[in-house]
């Protein structure tokens, strides 16, 4: 591959994500299936939650950037907990519907050593994640991501990442990906991602 071409397959990698989420945004459908292509290792359930098997797990890239409320936030510092990302938008009905469920593990699990970090893409300015963070007592930080860069370099080709809004990503305590539900999740389905990571030696 010639490096003058390298910019340009980038830009359509970028203009493919931001296609894909524009087709499957605010997807209420629970049959999410696996996405990633190739040999991805991975059994989405039922319930439309996917999970890998510890020793198939890979680690996300870097995932860092500001907050929405301006704060720098590097998901890597995380490393020894189980991390919740959660790719949202305010603009979003199904994303407003999980809210109060997140907010509300969140606040259950962070002594268990559980921490949520929201992604929030797709709105113009902060002003509008700040409104919806506040409407719904979300207490974790969320990385302003309007572009969607965080989602397309975050996660390595054949993982399990983001394919919706919203969509649920929990990392296990080695920072690797090892749940998705590409839906709208309640309290139950939400712990049901969570709780077999936190029992994990």
């Amino acid at each position: 591959m010639s490096l003058s071409r390298a910019p340009r397959r980038t830009l359509l990698t970028a203009g493919a994500l931001a296609a894909a989420l524009a087709l499957s945004a605010c997807s209420s459908d629970g049959n999410g299936k696996s996405g990633g292509g190739g040999d991805t290792n991975f059994v989405t359930n039922t319930g439309g939650i996917s999970t890998v098997a510890k020793g198939e797990r890979k680690p996300v890239n870097k995932i860092a950037g500001e907050t929405l409320e301006g704060e720098r936030l590097d998901v890597a510092g995380l490393r020894g907990k189980v991390v919740v990302l959660n790719v949202w938008g305010s603009w979003c009905p199904p994303c407003r519907a999980e809210a109060p469920h997140f907010a509300k593990v969140a606040k259950d699990m962070k002594a268990k050593g559980v921490e949520f970090v929201g992604i929030n893409t797709r709105d113009s300015d902060t002003s509008k994640g700040l409104a919806f963070e506040e409407e719904f007592g979300v207490p974790y930080p969320s990385l302003f991501d309007p572009t969607g860069k965080l989602i397309l370099g975050g996660f390595p080709k054949g993982s399990m990442n983001p394919q919706a809004i919203p969509s649920t990503i929990v990392l296990d305590k080695d920072g690797k990906i090892a749940a998705r539900s590409l839906m709208a999740l309640d309290e139950t389905k939400l712990r049901s991602m969570i709780e077999p990571l936190v029992a994990e030696k």
